[in-house]
């Protein structure tokens, strides 16, 4: 991504890496320590042969983290940036708090207090990106990361590859669909353009999910195709079993925030001054304005039901897996081979996403491994 001509500069990579922290389509996320100072970070490893003809995708993410970098608590901070001639590496915030619903499942308890706080901290991190005029377009719990295993630990907003900066001057600017199913706002699927307003959708699927362990328009729907027609009419329920004894403020702020019609859908700072977060006031969000009223544990029907969806989502991906093995060239009608193929299958979902190996595309040389890679820019930290 480096421009101009000639030789570019070259200059000694200040960090060195550690283990892998996860892994995506086209990049690594590695652990890493700054060698002068032996702070710790989390390092996006991108790939340019795997991103090209959309490296506008990671110029993007960059542009969009600088303008928001150290600005609010409850966002991810881009520390430094810089480039090889394979890669393209993010130097960011090392959370070691885990994911959030990962977090929850792990309480003793989980209480309707519990789940306003955390939806506060993001409305107010949304509102704050809002402000600067950001959509993130992928809210969803695997993006809500703690930075520390301390039960006190800041709750921040990751992964801004989807955001966009738009134009303040138009409500619904933006064209491209993209998003996380489940969490996407009815103008994105219809391609209609949509703004800032699908973080709120996205909450507002957030919030229910919080509360009961499961999202709105995939409760009754027996094909994704359902599910998305839920999502354009807003169909959805409160199942008697799972919400009865959540309060009636939670539910109309996610019927609030589960508007079809975007302009009638909560902004940010209205989602703010809504009854059910306004109790929550202190700066951290950490501790409830008032006394909270006697709750019931949603942990373990929450705990329960987002486990049972994620075995059958697991089923799924094994008939639609061994389908495709059916019928691609090598696929074989025999007992045998279908069995041997249904155990593969069934042995690699059980250990989840088998995202492509980054490492495989890339150099052995170029690691960072010992400080001595030679990159060919280095732009200031951010």
């Amino acid at each position: 991504m480096s421009q101009g001509s000639g030789q570019p500069a070259l200059a000694p990579c200040e960090y060195k890496t550690g283990k892998t922290l996860g892994q995506g389509s086209y990049a690594t996320v590695k652990e890493a320590i700054q060698i002068k100072s032996g702070q710790k970070y989390a390092v996006k490893v991108i790939s340019k042969r795997l991103m090209q003809g959309r490296e506008h995708m990671i110029l993007n993410e960059i542009e969009v983290l600088k303008k928001i970098s150290k600005g609010h608590p409850n966002i991810v901070t881009l520390w430094d940036y810089f480039e090889t001639p394979n890669n393209l590496y993010l130097v960011m915030d090392l959370c070691t708090g885990g994911e959030l619903f990962d977090r929850i499942c792990e309480k003793g308890s989980f209480y309707e207090d519990d789940a306003a706080q955390i939806v506060r901290v993001v409305v107010d991190a949304v509102a704050y990106l809002h402000e600067q005029n950001i959509v993130h377009r992928d809210i969803k719990p695997e993006n809500l990361l703690f930075k520390t295993k301390e039960s006190l630990s800041e709750l921040v907003i990751a992964d801004f590859g989807l955001s966009k900066i738009m134009d303040p001057e138009k409500f619904d600017g933006l064209m491209t669909t993209c998003g996380t199913p489940g969490y996407m706002a009815p103008e994105v699927i219809r391609k209609a353009g949509h703004g800032k307003s699908v973080d709120l959708w996205s909450i507002g699927v957030l919030a229910y999910f919080l509360l009961c362990g499961y999202t709105p328009f995939d409760y009754e729907a027996a094909t994704q195709a359902d599910e998305m027609t839920n999502i354009l009419t807003g169909t959805y329920s409160f199942a008697s079993e799972y919400w009865y004894d959540v309060s009636d403020s939670a539910k109309d702020i996610i019927r609030k925030l589960l508007i079809v019609d975007p302009h009638k859908r909560l902004t940010s700072r209205e989602a703010l001054q809504h009854p059910w977060l306004k109790r929550f006031e202190t700066e951290q969000t950490k501790q409830p304005a008032a006394a909270p009223s006697p709750q019931t544990d949603l942990l373990p029907n929450v705990r329960d039901r987002f486990n049972a969806r994620r075995m059958f989502r697991k089923a799924v991906d094994v008939v639609k897996a061994v389908n495709k093995l059916a019928n691609s060239p090598n696929g074989t009608n025999g007992h045998n081979s279908a069995n041997s193929s249904v155990d593969d299958v069934s042995a690699s979902v059980a250990k989840g996403p088998t995202p492509m190996d980054v490492d495989a595309y890339r150099p052995k040389d170029d690691h960072l491994v010992d400080g001595n890679l030679m990159v060919l820019s280095r732009p200031q930290a951010v």
